[in-house]
């Protein structure tokens, strides 16, 4: 349905919630590491305050950087002053490695695998049992071959491991490596983060067998412009064709990446210091924006900027396609209670909202069908079991598919069923040590107002890696 067709009642306007979407996890990193990269005094406001951030700053100080909170921060929003490390990050001494624990943070554990492994000295990269499950060799078999000597400790090519850095030279590799996006884009972006640190220019080409999530690329290269670092991007139609280079800036319009088909060349430089701000995150806003849809009344998202590189603004697109009415400004979406139809999604570039996206399929009558997210397997929690396992509790069927997932909405697989999914009394629900599993749980409430999922969760406090105040806001949509 076009946006000029949409009827909003006035009863609707007069019942909207409004609320204030977080700030960008992924962009929070990203510019804090550029600051902390720095020479010189920066500021960066509006970060996310939560666990991963946390993590992130804790080992980027470790390694050398100052930061200061200051006044203005907030439980929610944080703003700090950062000294810059003013070089390359230090490490431990031989034997004595600076202790990086990641905790459960994943984003943390790729950008400053690579990012470390571009300073001196020795880092020992460990987190929760579940990061020592997850695979890095992608990575660290790329930095490798810049020069990086790396020992794994427990599980071949996981955390926990030591990183024997002592900086990254192109020139051992002719000034060219291949990285694949198959599991995940944070190792690329990584890459490019590091980079600047080299001596010689870094050509990092695209490989493996697909591009899984290249939106948060372009976070990285957005971020790379904005702290002034020079590099170019190429493209070509298909692997044996000449490489064309992109006109300054238009990386932007890249929707999508294919293997062998782009070049990102990165040119030595000196992150520069400045005042920065964090956008909105269209990733926490998700939940937000399912809960207009879903729930007895709208709910307006504010602090959101709809023209976004955020690959997770796609949730606009999703909404819509599964018949969701909704109204935009520049800065804020609004979305209203809708009567939802299932749909055929490719979510490689969003994965992160599958089980957000999940929870709204099985409200949708008829079946909806999530695709080329066979990655999400290995991230916090497996997220294509996890959603599959709780929605069981309600009634709701899904078939976990090699890829994705088959939910067949309203209850039922064909059979008609009109029943809305309903958790019975008595349930207890899994967060699967995941956030992204309890905040879309939350959904489920939100017809059944007797119904507080909050506490019926195991550990309700697990949205505090991305999202602390997740359950404050959530109160006022129930």
């Amino acid at each position: 349905m076009s946006q000029s067709t949409i009827i909003i009642t006035e009863a609707e306007k007069q019942a909207t919630a409004s609320v204030t979407a977080p700030a960008s996890k992924s962009v929070s990193h990203r510019y804090l590491i550029g600051a902390a990269l720095a020479q010189g005094v920066s500021t960066v406001r509006h970060t996310l305050e939560s666990r991963d951030l946390e993590r992130t700053r804790a080992i980027l100080c470790g390694a050398g950087a100052g930061m200061e909170t200051l006044p203005e921060s907030t439980q929610a929003s944080g703003a700090w002053r950062v000294t810059g490390m003013g070089g390359k990050p230090l490490g431990g001494a031989e034997g004595t490695p600076l202790s990086c624990d990641v905790e459960e943070s994943g984003t943390t554990c790729r950008l400053l695998t690579a990012v470390l492994a571009a300073g001196e000295g020795e880092f020992r990269i460990h987190g929760a049992p579940r990061m020592h499950e997850r695979p890095i060799a992608e990575l660290t078999d790329a930095l490798k071959k810049l020069g990086l000597a790396v020992t794994f400790e427990g599980k071949p090519d996981c955390p926990p491991l030591v990183l024997h850095a002592k900086g990254l030279n192109p020139a051992l590799c002719e000034g060219e490596v291949t990285l694949g996006m198959d599991i995940s884009s944070q190792y690329f972006s990584g890459l490019l983060l590091a980079a600047p640190m080299g001596p010689a220019p870094l050509s990092v080409t695209l490989g493996g067998q697909k591009a899984v999530s290249w939106p948060y690329v372009g976070l990285t290269l957005q971020c790379l412009t904005d702290y002034g670092i020079r590099f170019d991007v190429e493209t070509r139609a298909e692997a044996d064709a000449p490489w064309e280079m992109l006109p300054p800036g238009a990386w932007r319009e890249l929707k999508a990446a294919h293997p062998g088909c782009l070049r990102v060349t990165v040119h030595p430089g000196a992150y520069r210091a400045g005042n920065y701000t964090v956008e909105g995150d269209w990733s926490g806003a998700s939940y937000l924006l399912a809960a207009g849809a879903l729930g007895l009344k709208p709910v307006r998202v504010e602090g959101l900027r709809t023209d976004s590189l955020q690959g997770d603004r796609a949730m606009l697109g999703i909404l819509q396609r599964m018949g969701a009415r909704m109204t935009m400004t520049g800065d804020s979406v609004t979305v209203y209670p809708s009567a939802l139809h299932g749909v055929e999604l490719d979510m490689g570039d969003c994965p992160d909202l599958v089980p957000t996206v999940a929870v709204l399929a099985a409200f949708a009558q008829g079946s909806t069908r999530i695709s080329n997210v066979a990655h999400l397997r290995y991230k916090e929690s497996d997220r294509i079991s996890a959603p599959a396992q709780e929605l069981a509790k309600a009634g709701v069927v899904i078939d976990q598919l090699s890829d994705g997932m088959l939910i067949h909405g309203l209850a039922g697989r064909g059979n008609g069923k009109p029943d809305c999914p309903r958790l019975p009394e008595g349930v207890s629900l899994s967060a699967h040590n995941d956030h992204r599993i309890a905040m879309s749980l939350a959904l489920l409430g939100l017809r059944q107002p007797e119904t507080n999922v909050r506490d019926l969760l195991d550990d309700p406090l697990v949205v505090r890696k991305s999202f602390p105040q997740f359950w404050n806001i959530w109160e006022q949509l129930a």
